[in-house]
């Protein structure tokens, strides 16, 4: 599917290969992350840093086609947030045209391990990934999402 192979690269362009320094900050407050390609167009914008809301919305042709809504923190304060965010990246870069809305189902590295736990498919689906560092968990995020049909802007 287009929009699949479409959420793969933007969410890989966006936050997982520069995060905050690719960041529009607003006047909101909220920092804003977007990637165009062709006639499709993605917006990832987020308010706060340790916990954070945000979401994520596709255009396609200049209609809403498809969002997703999220809700993370770092649950221990004693690792440093800079370490738990650059493995998130990592772990974002894996991203899959099975899972396009946040990492693999698994994934480790040294210390940290990433468990992506979701129900349902692209066009309705929620769930939430968990981050451990040393067997311990230290991060979480909920999101859900799907299709948004028939809407202009």
């Amino acid at each position: 599917m287009e929009l699949k192979k479409f959420l793969v690269k933007a969410k890989i362009s966006t936050y997982a290969t520069g995060g905050e320094s690719k960041e529009v900050i607003l006047k909101d407050g909220s920092k804003e992350l977007t990637y165009k390609e062709k006639n499709f167009k993605y917006r990832d914008r987020y308010f706060g840093h340790n916990p954070f809301i945000g979401e994520e919305i596709v255009w396609k042709n200049k209609k809403i086609l498809w969002a997703m809504n999220y809700y993370g923190n770092i649950i221990d304060k004693k690792i440093p947030s800079k370490e738990v965010y650059n493995f998130l990246k990592d772990v974002l870069k894996k991203i899959t045209e099975d899972l396009p809305f946040r990492g693999p189902k698994i994934f480790e590295k040294e210390n940290f391990k990433y468990i992506n736990d979701v129900d349902g498919d692209i066009s309705n689906f929620s769930g939430k990934e968990i981050i451990y560092y040393n067997n311990k968990m230290v991060y979480f995020l909920h999101y859900h999402g799907g299709f948004i049909i028939n809407q202009e802007l």
